[in-house]
C-alpha cells in the first residue's frame, strides 16, 4: 500500500468518525446553516443511545454496540440508531455487517447523503468501487454542496486509477470549501502523481 493510499484509509476512518460525531450531536446544537442546508427532523432516542454515546466516548466499542442493540430493539425504524450502530459496527472492524445497517438506514431514508456517504466508505474499503461511486453519485445528487463528498468521491477516483476526475472531484471541493485542507493535500499529491 502506498503511501498516498494509506492516507487515503486514513481519511476514510476520520470521516466515518465525522458521521458518527454528526449523528450524535443532530439534538444537541441548532443545524449551521452556512455549511449546508440541511434541517433534521428532531427524533426522542431512547436513553441507551445517550448511554452507547457515553460508552464509545469512553472506548468501549461493544458497550456501545450492546446499547445501540437495545435502542434499536426499542426503535427498529429510526434511521439515526441504526447509522449510530453500523458505525460502531464498521469500528469494530465488521464492514459487511455495517454495510447492511446502513442499507436498512436508506430504506427507510433514501435522501441522506451523510448516509450515502458513509456506505460508499465501507464498500471503497471492500474494494466494491461500482458501488461506492453510486452512493457518492445519490449523494451528489441530493445535496451537490457538501465539499466532504466531493473529497471522497476524489478518493475513490483515486483507487480507481481515475486521476484527472479525482482532480476535478478535488478541486469542486475547494471551490465549496476554500479551507478544506485535505483536499488541497490530496491536489498536491495528485500533482506529484502525474509527475511520476
Amino acid at each position: 500500500m502506498s503511501t498516498f493510499q494509506i492516507l487515503m484509509f486514513a481519511m476514510t476512518l476520520f470521516f466515518a468518525y465525522q458521521i458518527f460525531r454528526h449523528v450524535q450531536n443532530l439534538d444537541d446544537s441548532p443545524p449551521n446553516m452556512t455549511e449546508t442546508k440541511r434541517s433534521e427532523p428532531v427524533i426522542a432516542e431512547p436513553a441507551s443511545v445517550a448511554e452507547a454515546d457515553k460508552a464509545y466516548e469512553e472506548g468501549n466499542l461493544a458497550g456501545a454496540k450492546m446499547h445501540l442493540e437495545e435502542a434499536l430493539h426499542a426503535d427498529p425504524a429510526n434511521p439515526e440508531i441504526l447509522n449510530k450502530l453500523a458505525f460502531v459496527t464498521a469500528k469494530s472492524g465488521d464492514r459487511l455487517s455495517a454495510i447492511e445497517l446502513y442499507e436498512r438506514s436508506l430504506e427507510l431514508d433514501e435522501n441522506d447523503d451523510l448516509t450515502h456517504n458513509a456506505i460508499a466508505s465501507l464498500y471503497r474499503a471492500e474494494h466494491a468501487y461500482e458501488r461506492a461511486q453510486d452512493h457518492y453519485l445519490k449523494a451528489l445528487e441530493i445535496d451537490d454542496t457538501y465539499a466532504q463528498t466531493y473529497y471522497n468521491y476524489g478518493n475513490l477516483l483515486v483507487d480507481m486509477h481515475d486521476i484527472d476526475a479525482a482532480h476535478s472531484m478535488y478541486t469542486h471541493a475547494l471551490e465549496l470549501q476554500h479551507d478544506f485542507v485535505q483536499a488541497r493535500e490530496a491536489l498536491q499529491s495528485l500533482g506529484r502523481i502525474k509527475n511520476d
